[in-house]
């Protein structure tokens, strides 16, 4: 059971990275993860885009 569990962390691990960054693209990182992570290769570039620099979002004073 434990396996399991570790295994769907581990899985899930760029759309968790995502979701505490706050990222932008958090749903479409979550996406690619979710129907790309299989292939390895899918779940990588999920991972490097869920630590690249996220927009902030910048408030405008008038």
């Amino acid at each position: 059971m434990e396996f399991l569990v570790l295994s769907a962390l581990a899985y899930f691990l760029p759309a968790f990275i995502a979701l505490l960054r706050g990222h932008h693209n958090g749903f479409a990182i979550f996406l690619t993860n979710l129907l790309l992570g299989w292939t390895f290769i899918g779940w990588v570039i999920a991972l490097i885009w869920s630590v690249t620099a996220s927009e902030k979002k910048m408030r405008v004073s008038a």
